[in-house]
């Protein structure tokens, strides 16, 4: 039982001092008020706390935590030409530590489910997806790790050289072969896995129609990247003849089963389809930013209906971005280009809760604190410093991130005290570090 803290469940109430009964990984009770009797229940003072529901990271690349300091002052054609060569020597090792660490990160920001995009497999470097997929479940981690993919290298008119990507068949067998293996459906699932070519630039049309086939036969979901940058516009307009979102929804990918990352360049037209055809979208703010990208047009999906998630995008765009702190650059970022009312600490609450819930097609059992629903939750101290401010929302969305006090996953905890727990913290930090130092020297002939 979690007792004395400011509840805010998302789905509409909010409950100064209140409580939340979690029996095994379900909450089964959220009020005002002390926490009822129970005995021999383990009870946590959440005095000075604010109880949200777990964060949902709705777009990440993992082992870029391994090229974080890179292409610093570079267009993302140009950040993506110059880490292509690097990233093309990747090996299981690599990702596996990167993974780690960047889970590891995130759980320190209050995140309880991932998603990542994992879209680069050089042959012969090992299983990568399976490298990742065992650093999540090592740290505890709800995760939904997207089988990427490229099929248009240089030679075809793609931006990737032709050595890091796949043929058609392949991508198609290992993608299938990767949702046999590992793709859990059941409520509470741990993992489940997505299907998620790279982008409109970097695959043939032919993949992008196949793989839509195959994730709506297995019943899963589909992501990729869309509208990140105005070269793409042009590149897209040039190719097809159509807008990246014309040109996705002409093929038939566009729909609940859908969301997209980035969609920072979006017409009017645009926006009122995806929210017409229930798609989703992935907010990155820092990682735009950090690319010269621009500011994706939130408030007016919002408007519109549609569905936001928030990601951190991979760590070489984004280096060391907490989850949590996505929520001040988003209100910060939208204020910014659309006036003070364009987007609250609460709206960006959401987003980050039951808006990447919403994502990943798992709003029945994340993103809100109900009873019902998993027992993810995040516990943060909005006391010491931060009490100087009377809504503890706006304490938390507004200014530095607060300390985590608790971080729960499915009732067990992964974080206490702001140090991860489930692996020790300084352990994954090195794994990160030696990721790093091993993709530098297996790069050395390329950089």
């Amino acid at each position: 039982m979690i007792e004395n803290a400011h509840v805010v469940t998302v789905s509409g109430d909010e409950h100064p001092g209140g409580h939340l009964v979690i029996e095994g990984d379900r909450i089964t009770a959220v009020g005002a008020g002390p926490a009822p009797e129970i005995a021999g229940a383990d009870r946590i003072d959440g005095t000075g706390c604010l109880a949200t529901p777990g964060l949902v990271n709705a777009h990440h690349h993992l082992y870029q935590w391994a090229s974080q300091g890179l292409a610093t002052d570079n267009t993302l054609f140009e950040w993506l030409t110059t880490l292509y060569k690097p990233w093309s020597k990747m090996d299981a090792e690599v990702v596996a530590g990167a993974a780690s660490a960047g889970l590891g990160w995130l759980a320190k920001s209050g995140c309880t489910t991932s998603s990542d995009h994992h879209y680069l497999f050089p042959r012969g470097r090992g299983d990568l997806f399976a490298a990742e997929i065992a650093a999540a479940a090592e740290l505890g981690i709800r995760f939904q790790p997207c089988r990427g993919s490229m099929d248009r290298g240089e030679s075809q008119g793609g931006l990737p050289p032709d050595e890091v990507v796949e043929d058609l068949d392949t991508i198609l067998a290992e993608t299938a072969a990767a949702i046999d293996r590992y793709h859990d459906a059941s409520f509470g699932s741990m993992l489940r896995v997505s299907v998620a070519p790279c982008s409109p630039f970097s695959v043939t049309r032919d993949l992008l129609v196949r793989s839509a086939e195959l994730a709506r036969d297995k019943g899963v979901r589909l992501h990729t990247h869309l509208a990140e940058t105005l070269d793409e516009e042009e590149h897209t307009n040039e190719q097809f003849g159509m807008t990246p979102t014309e040109y996705m929804d002409s093929i038939g990918w566009l729909g609940p089963d859908v969301w997209l990352a980035h969609c920072v360049h979006l017409h009017d037209t645009d926006i009122k389809r995806l929210a017409e055809t229930g798609t989703g979208t992935a907010h990155c703010p820092s990682s735009n930013a950090r690319l010269g990208a621009g500011i994706a047009r939130v408030s007016h999906l919002l408007e519109a209906g549609a569905t936001v998630g928030m990601g951190v995008d991979g760590s070489a765009s984004a280096e060391f971005v907490p989850l949590a702190g996505e929520i001040r650059q988003a209100v910060y970022m939208q204020r910014a280009r659309y006036g003070p009312t364009a987007l609250t600490a609460r709206q960006a609450l959401e987003m980050a809760t039951l808006g990447g819930a919403r994502c990943l097609g798992r709003e029945d059992e994340i993103g809100t604190l109900e009873p019902g629903k998993l027992a993810d939750v995040a516990l943060w101290r909005v006391d010491g410093f931060h009490a100087a401010v009377d809504d503890p929302v706006v304490a938390f969305a507004f200014g530095g991130t607060p300390p985590l006090e608790r971080l729960l996953v499915g009732g067990r905890t992964i974080v206490a005290a702001d140090t991860l727990v489930s692996v020790p913290q300084d352990v994954v930090g090195r794994r990160g570090a030696d990721a790093h130092r091993r993709l530098m020297r297996l790069a050395e002939e390329v950089l």
